[in-house]
Formats: C-alpha cells, structure tokens, sequence
C-alpha cells in the first residue's frame, strides 16, 4: 500500500510538468499576433485560433510558424499527422545528423573547400590575419562580388558588392567588411537565363533535400526559391518556393511565400511560375546524390543548388535543413503533407 501512495502522487507531478513546461516555453505574444493575422483568411475567431494553435502544439509539436504555412486551421487531425512541425523536424535532424559533422556544413569555407568542385567558383575566407595584397589581386578579377559571414542561415548579413564600393579604397573596404562580420567573399554566380527571368535580382536556387535513409536513400524533395526584389531568394527574406517534380524537373506548382500569399505569375516580372523547366535537371540531380555520400555522418541535408549557363553549382549545404519550405499550404491542396515522403525514407 505505502509503494502505491508514493507512486500515484509522483506520477500525478510528473505528467503535470511534463504538460506545462512546453506550455512556459511558449511564445505567446507570437501566437496571438498569428491568431491575429489568420483571423480574415481562416474566418475564425482570434481565440478559437489561438486555442487551436495550443492543441497543435501539445499534440503534434507544431509551432505557431507551423501552424501558419500550413494553414492547420483548415486540416483535420489525420491530415496534420502529415505535415512535418518543427518537433518532428528536428527530431529528424537529431536522429540522422551527428552533431560533431556538422561544422563541415555550417562553416561556409570549410563546406566550400569540401565541395571545391561543385562550387566552381572563386572565393576567399576572411579574417583579420588576411593578407591586403591576396585581398586586392582576388578583387582585381570579378565585376562584383557576394559577401557573407562564416556561418548563419536565412540569408542573414549577406550582401553583394560592386566594384564602385571597393575601387581604390580596397584597404578600407577589406575592414569594412571584418568590421561587418563578414568571413568570406565569393564571385557572384551568374545564373542561367531562363532562371533569371523569373527574376533577375536574386540568384533563384534550387533547395533539393537528400536523405541516406534506413529504408533507401535519394532525394526527398526539391523546390524552386525565387527571390521577390531582394539580393537574396530565402523565404525569410521575403522571397518565394515553387515545388519542382522529381521525374521532370519542371515547376509542378504556384510560387508561395510565408505571409501565405500564392503566385502563378511573378510580381515583378510577370513570368508564369508553375511549367518553368529547370535547366539541366539530371545534372542536379546527380550532383546532389554523388555529394550526399561525401559526409555520411550527416544524413539529411539540404543543398542549395543555383543553375549557371553551364551547369549547376553548390552555394552551400544545410546539416539543418528548414522544414518551413517543403510544407506551405498552397502546394498541398489536399491537405496531405510532406511527412509521407519522409516514411518512405526512414521509419518515424
């Protein structure tokens, strides 16, 4: 009788605390400000939304960025068993991606010296120890050029430069650029044409996700982001995704942003999205498939591919892939999400 006085009580408090710690974590500002926003496109109410947004997260680990692109108000509970949440993305990325190789990926000159030759460009690591003179000579090449911190996502801190900001002043502008954070600088990819007429000032690449699954291996998905006015194409800077069939290679979808707004033609350019044919398909792939054996300690990453006249190239490889791009609602109309493509990989 004593063991089970104890042991009521102690479980009692256990799953108490195990209920409301996520429940403290939780950024409730940023969910009522969602609530908000989804008001007039969900035709609920903010409070209805927001104790929606709470069930989801207790129940299937979605955060309330989750909740927004896939637009969970409308799915059922069997189809948001389908959508892959930030919990079960990073599950994934724990499960298949050993932490200690991880710098191979997010160190941007170490990824580049790794994948020399799918990088197929010029480009040097910066730091305060940087030769002047080695600065000025990689400078005295290209027209402009992309600089970028050693590591980051989303596009944050990178930025292109012409030859107007460093001409003539290439000392100032070599501490302009450690001042700023900056850890290496890369000629400027020049993309192909037909890629470039969906718009023309972003290098719109290509987010292929390769998975060394315990089931089988191979690519798992693939999008078009295209950029939206911006140097950058990330969807976090304002920039759009389009799905791109596996088999073909061609755009199978509308372009989608964050805001959950959904594009058949450009904005800027006015170019029709879904039908585009992406240049030089196979190679892409069989970049991408020969490359994911190089580290396979890392098993799912996500290559960011851009398509020059000549073929495809690396701008780099992502050890922790975003699960926002692969799951906006406007390509899933039927409410099924990405999870499924992921069973077929691996056990979940």
């Amino acid at each position: 009788f004593q063991t089970i006085s104890w042991a009521y009580p102690l479980t009692w408090f256990l799953s108490s605390v195990a209920f409301f710690v996520p429940l403290v974590r939780m950024d409730w500002k940023a969910m009522w400000k969602t609530a908000g926003m989804l008001r007039k496109p969900s035709g609920k109410s903010r409070l209805w939304l927001l104790a929606d947004m709470l069930r989801c997260a207790l129940k299937y680990n979605a955060g309330y960025v989750d909740y927004k692109i896939a637009q969970m108000y409308r799915l059922n509970d069997a189809q948001r068993k389908t959508q892959i949440t930030r919990g079960l993305s990073n599950q994934i990325v724990r499960r298949m991606n050993d932490k200690a190789y991880w710098y191979l990926f997010d160190d941007k000159a170490t990824f580049n010296e790794l994948f020399k030759e799918e990088v197929g460009r010029g480009w040097m690591k910066l730091s305060p120890a940087t030769d002047p003179e080695a600065f000025k000579a990689f400078l005295a090449a290209p027209p402009d050029i992309i600089a970028k911190p050693l590591e980051g996502s989303s596009g944050v801190g990178i930025a292109r430069y012409t030859q107007d900001d460093w001409q003539g002043r290439e000392d100032d502008f070599l501490k302009e650029l450690l001042d700023g954070q900056i850890g290496i600088i890369e000629e400027r990819v020049i993309q192909h044409p037909r890629l470039m007429a969906l718009c023309p000032t972003s290098v719109n690449t290509i987010r292929i996700a390769t998975l060394l699954g315990d089931k089988k291996q191979g690519i798992v998905y693939a999008f078009l982001r295209i950029g939206n006015g911006k140097v950058m194409d990330n969807v976090d800077c304002g920039g759009m995704a389009a799905p791109i069939n596996l088999d073909t290679g061609v755009i199978s979808g509308v372009g989608a942003n964050k805001a959950g707004e959904a594009f058949e033609f450009h904005p800027m350019t006015g170019k029709r999205i879904p039908g585009t044919q992406i240049p030089y398909w196979e190679e892409v792939k069989a970049m991408c498939l020969k490359a994911m054996h190089v580290v396979p300690q890392v098993r799912f990453v996500a290559w960011d591919v851009a398509i020059t006249p000549d073929g495809p190239v690396f701008i780099e490889g992502n050890s922790f892939p975003s699960h926002a791009i692969p799951q906006f609602a406007a390509h899933f109309p039927d409410g099924v999400g990405i999870l499924p493509r992921f069973e077929a990989f691996i056990d979940l």
